[in-house]
């Protein structure tokens, strides 16, 4: 063989790591990825990705292609999602950022506008995790309001309730990840907005995805729920979900910059260059943004409608097929592409239908009960996985796997075991202690996690939250050697 033509080393050796995750492209993966299936595409943003990679976004008065794209980026955003002539916007690493951008920014207005000094911050219980993120780096006290039992939705008259002079933002999603629904925006806006209160609207999952879906031919169904509905002052929406761009790409939308200017961090008070960041990094590669620049202009309105009349198609068959295997159910009425799937079945348990199905290749994200919501499974559906054929395949083996873990019945938890963590204080554990409960949960000394892991997650699901948020953590660190 030519020796040019020999494969790089270094190539193989990541070519054998990646052999061993999930994969990324294929749409046996219901949850991470999001895959357009679309010829191309993946070619064109790794090369507009390698051709932007050294540039660094921290100064776009050097780099100005920087400006250029990212006005491109957000004006499109913007036209999707209820922008007007001052809208104003920033891309951003990815939703959690985004999400993280929206506090610190509300934080900032509600003392400069209002006084308020001990700011609080008014969530649905199932708003994203980023925002407690978000608390909890930026001295915010969170307020959780409960949701509907059947529909999971927060109930406009408590977001209300919940709002106080100290409130600096209220949050509400489009949709909420666990169940894919949509909350009252307008009412919650509306509300937030007789208090002088800004109100975010989280729609990072499902912004682009709706957006597109309402500009379908005879698909109007949708409540409004973006910077259109009056009081809403900011919205998130990632590009690396629904418009299939890279990792490593979010916008997130003020309705003006003075708004906009609350959140970034300008220092001349050092003997260096003069620093402005409008996001948490500083340096940062222009990569991601001329990758999702190049597929954003690549796709097109017309192409992301097609690509949301078929996941919003693919997503009802696999509703209404979930509904006809026995022991299985939907949780709510999802208005997007998001399915949680719980049981009916004592002797079905979610945790361990996960297992059968990654054991045959496909990959459904468990979710431990909280509050109203029993255990249960997320499927997101994307454009790769939206042929008919594919979801009936889909559909077929989650019956059969539904019957195999029927036979294997649920998780034990031991209830002395979960009595004993009762009594514990997480704050004061030790790393005996540490090692006694990741031991009793199923985690090995060395980290290794087994093959099935629904006695793990049985057992940490049992465990109290606090307890569960001090264990967590061990067991992700045992998976690293330094």
């Amino acid at each position: 063989m030519d020796q040019d033509r020999l494969p790089d080393p270094l190539l193989a050796r990541l070519a054998a790591l990646r052999a061993a995750d999930l994969p990324v492209r294929g749409g046996r993966t219901m949850a991470y990825v999001y895959d357009s299936g679309l010829a191309g595409l993946d070619e064109l943003a790794a090369a507009a990705q390698a051709a932007f990679a050294g540039v660094n976004g921290l100064d776009m008065t050097a780099f100005p292609s920087v400006v250029t794209l990212e006005n491109d980026v957000v004006a499109q955003t913007a036209r999707l999602l209820g922008g007007g002539p001052g809208t104003a916007g920033t891309f951003t690493s990815g939703g959690t950022e985004s999400c993280l951008l929206a506090v610190l920014t509300a934080r900032e207005h509600a003392r400069a506008a209002r006084g308020v000094t001990a700011p609080e911050l008014v969530l649905p219980v199932t708003a994203h995790a980023a925002f407690h993120k978000a608390a909890r780096l930026f001295g915010l006290t969170v307020v959780s309001v409960p949701v509907d039992p059947a529909t999971f939705r927060v109930r406009a008259q408590d977001m209300a309730a919940a709002l106080s002079e100290r409130t600096a933002l209220a949050v509400v999603s489009a949709p909420s990840y666990a169940h894919g629904v949509l909350d009252p925006v307008a009412e919650v806006a509306a509300a937030a907005a007789e208090r002088d209160v800004l109100c975010h609207v989280d729609a990072c999952i499902g912004g682009w995805h709706l957006g597109h879906l309402r500009l379908a031919e005879g698909h109007g169904t949708t409540a409004p729920f973006d910077l259109s509905v009056p009081g809403v002052s900011s919205l998130s929406v990632d590009l690396h979900k629904y418009a299939y761009t890279p990792k490593g790409a979010s916008v997130l939308l003020f309705r003006d910059a003075a708004l906009r200017r609350h959140g970034w961090f300008a220092h001349a008070s050092w003997p260096g260059y003069p620093v402005v960041n409008a996001t948490l990094q500083g340096t940062k590669s222009a990569g991601p943004l001329a990758a999702a620049w190049a597929v954003l202009q690549r796709v097109g309105t017309a192409g992301y409608v097609r690509l949301a009349e078929r996941v919003h198609a693919a997503t009802a068959r696999l509703t209404d097929g979930i509904g006809r295997i026995d022991g299985l159910r939907v949780l709510g009425a999802p208005d997007a592409s998001l399915v949680a799937v719980a049981s009916t079945d004592p002797a079905l348990h979610p945790f361990v239908l996960a297992d059968e199905m990654r054991l045959r290749g496909w990959y459904l994200q468990p979710q431990p009960a909280f509050g109203g919501s029993p255990a249960n499974l997320h499927l997101t559906m994307t454009a790769a996985a939206a042929d008919p054929d594919r979801v009936d395949a889909l559909l077929a083996e989650l019956a059969a796997a539904a019957g195999r873990a029927r036979r294997a019945g649920p998780p034990g938890v031991d209830p002395a075991l979960v009595e004993l963590a009762a009594a514990l204080d997480p704050a004061t554990l030790g790393p005996a202690e540490v090692a006694l409960a990741l031991e009793a949960a199923g985690v090995a000394a060395d980290g290794a996690l087994p093959a099935r892991m629904a006695p793990v997650l049985a057992v940490l699901e049992a465990l109290p939250a606090a307890l569960t948020e001090r264990l967590l953590p061990e067991v992700v660190s045992r998976l690293y050697a330094v």
